[in-house]
């Protein structure tokens, strides 16, 4: 059937995902603190937002969040606005309150003196403009010094960072030339491997070199500006040549990556090279020296997790021109430091990653951005601070009671699985029972006492921290695994599903109003923050989490007609969200989102079941006229209000694995109980006739 026109002010890009470097401002920039806050009730749920003159049949976004998308502007320091922009302002604006009470502990507390003197030196603007250009002039140094492909290998080995994760469909992108994630074997989770991973490109995708049309010319003529603007800025001569030059080399690069989907094939990724495969498989890098620089010299093996674009990269290394590489190197070390530099500086690195790419007319306030900073640098340190004053034992009790609710729903789901042979059901209830699960903050703390701060020197703290880090993942090699491992903080608003660990990560910041109220009603409550819970839970069982055994290694654990009914139903659903256009040129890509979307189906379907099995057997009480299904499913579709710049979306599009806002919202259409609360019959917008609609699980 041909989709529904959702409404589409813009979406949500439900990190249920991870930040991205402070050089992509627009990514990493809380919203503005003037946005208008929803006007939430007693019990937790936003009628005022909701827009009664459309039919919730036809249009479940703009039921739901109609009003709020009327009234509300994206702030102009965001390229969107959302739910989880509310709750990032107010998780920065209690962060910068424990950053800038930091100063009052520094004396006597080695970790508060960090985060004080980190945040004050990216604050300290008169001493960051005198400086000017001046903090580059060591590494654009060391980039000059080149004098053949044996130092291009060690100058790329000592600046690889560990800045990807390949199982997070949003966090796949590095602007160096390889990435480095180090984590679980994929074959041996009782051992760390490190994975290379592909790199180099200054714009988010291979699409924004390789796609025809006006637009992406349009982007690829910007991005030379940039190049260019920022070589000038830091003193290089005949800019516009050299410009074109890396443009070109990037290209180069682009056209042998890996697209986005296929870089989310896990199968296809889980490649083990030995140090002497590198020179035969991927010539032209000399391997020996690069891998020295980058600390790697001594592993046996090492993961390749895109092989013919790091075969593809290595031949671009001996084949084009030294000059070209060592312009490139400088333009992208420029392009990283920009934010730390001078406000000429930092302001082009907005001009383009900002404004260009994602549309934000106005830079975020520099507090904001100090805010960011830190919490990349010391983010666990500030972390513990903020769970100490704004995370009660009472909330993580009550999360984790919900937890358990919804997993032993999601348990029963699956005994009901007529589809499914008891052969398989056992392995997936022995999965089930072996999640992990973190509510609020780690178990234990990252020791931030080898990470050097040096007050007076922005840059420098930025790239110590990186390295620390990279240092810090690179010394769990040959280590015991710790499966309690968090790899987000506490004053982050997302949710995590790792599948080596099996676990699922809730931090205290998304553990507020809206999403969770201990004082909200039940059905607000599962619907919103429970809705979460079960799309995380359901990770552990989507097109990728499946592919993971109970023990988190990469295993198949289906009987292959289990399997074939499991991916029919994953490529209907992945049909039915192509159908999807908020964009005349763009559809949603429902292979790249598809994880996602079985996780938004299976999740609030088990969410659900868990509410009412929190009712006990008794009658859900009508409140504010709404029944208590209706308010289950309008505390989901409130989650994801959402406003989006045309050029934020179009970037999400290509290259994020989550679906926008208003057709997360539209997850509704594959629960039977939905078109039962609403009365959603035929020839309504979103209906979909029992068959068509997949449940997944």
């Amino acid at each position: 059937m041909t989709s529904p026109n959702l409404l589409l002010g813009a979406v949500c890009a439900l990190a249920l995902l991870s930040s991205h470097s402070v050089a992509q401002e627009s990514a990493i920039s809380p919203a503005a603190a003037h946005a208008p806050p929803p006007a939430f009730g007693a019990f937790g749920f936003d009628t005022a937002g909701m827009d009664h003159g459309v039919r919730p049949g036809d249009d479940f976004f703009a039921y739901a969040n109609g009003g709020w998308v009327a009234r509300t502007e994206i702030p102009a320091d965001r390229s969107s606005w959302n739910t989880f922009g509310l709750l990032a302002t107010k998780a920065d604006e209690r962060t910068v309150d424990l950053i800038r009470g930091a100063v009052e502990k520094a004396a006597t507390d080695p970790a508060a003196r960090k985060i004080a003197d980190y945040y004050a030196t990216f604050m300290d603007e008169a001493s960051i403009e005198a400086r000017g250009a001046a903090p580059l002039r060591p590494e654009l140094d060391r980039i000059a010094a080149i004098d053949g492909r044996a130092a291009l290998a060690r100058v790329l080995g000592s600046s690889i960072r560990a800045d990807v994760d390949p199982l997070n469909a949003t966090d796949t992108y590095t602007e160096r030339l390889f990435g480095l994630w180090v984590a679980q074997d994929l074959d041996d989770p009782e051992r760390y491997a490190a994975y290379l991973m592909q790199g180099g490109l200054g714009m988010p995708d291979r699409d924004y070199y390789l796609e025809h049309g006006d637009r992406a010319a349009q982007l690829r003529g910007q991005y030379a500006g940039h190049v260019a603007a920022l070589l000038r800025l830091a003193g290089f001569d005949d800019v516009d040549r050299r410009a074109a030059a890396i443009v070109d080399l990037e290209t180069r690069i682009a056209r042998v990556h890996w697209t986005p989907v296929e870089t989310g094939d896990v199968q296809k990724a889980n490649n083990t090279w030995t140090r002497h495969d590198f020179a035969r498989a991927a010539p032209g890098l000399d391997w020996d020296a690069f891998l020295e620089a980058a600390g790697l010299a001594g592993e046996a093996t090492i993961k390749v997790w895109q092989p013919q674009a790091i075969a593809g990269i290595a031949a671009l290394t001996a084949s084009e021109p030294l000059e070209a590489w060592k312009d490139y190197l400088a333009f992208h070390a420029i392009d990283r430091a920009a934010p730390y530099l001078s406000s000429a500086f930092a302001d082009q690195s907005f001009a383009f990653h900002g404004a260009a790419l994602s549309g934000t007319p106005q830079q975020a306030p520099r507090w904001r951005r100090a805010v960011a900073s830190t919490n990349t640098a010391l983010g666990d340190a500030v972390g513990q601070m903020y769970v100490e004053r704004y995370f009660p034992a009472e909330a993580k009790a009550e999360v984790e009671e919900m937890v358990r609710n919804i997993i032993g729903a999601f348990g029963r789901r699956i005994d009901a699985l007529e589809w499914m042979s008891p052969e398989t059901k056992a392995r997936a209830r022995r999965k089930l029972a072996t999640l992990r699960v973190g509510v609020g903050y780690p178990d234990a703390w990252r020791d931030y006492a080898s990470l050097e701060i040096v007050r007076g020197d922005a840059l420098g703290n930025a790239e110590r921290a990186a390295l620390f880090e990279y240092r810090r993942s690179l010394d769990k090699l040959g280590r015991p695994v710790d499966r309690s491992e968090w790899f987000m903080v506490p004053q982050e608003v997302n949710a995590l599903f790792a599948p080596s660990q099996n676990s699922i990560i809730f931090p205290a910041a998304i553990l507020e109003p809206p999403f969770f109220d201990p004082h909200a009603d039940a059905a607000i409550n599962y619907g919103a923050i429970g809705g979460v819970i079960g799309h995380e839970i359901s990770h552990s069982f989507d097109n990728l989490g499946a592919q993971f055994d109970a023990d988190g290694r990469l295993s198949n654990w289906w009987t292959a007609s289990d399997l074939e009914r499991f991916e029919a139903a994953g490529a209907r659903l992945a049909a039915q969200y192509d159908a999807y256009q908020p964009l005349p040129d763009v559809h949603v890509n429902g292979r790249l989102t598809l994880g996602e979307n079985i996780a938004d189906v299976a999740g609030l379907a088990a969410a659900y079941d868990a509410y009412h099995l929190s009712l006990g057997g008794a009658e859900a009480p009508r409140i504010d006229g709404f029944t208590g299904d209706q308010r289950f499913f309008l505390g989901w579709a409130q989650n994801y209000r959402s406003r989006y710049r045309d050029a934020a979306l179009r970037r999400q599009l290509l290259t994020d694995g989550h679906s926008p806002g208003p057709y997360r919202a539209a997850t509704v259409r594959n629960l039977d109980a939905w078109y039962e609360a609403f009365g959603v019959r035929p020839g309504d917008g979103l209906y979909l006739s029992p068959d068509e609609r997949i449940p997944v699980w």
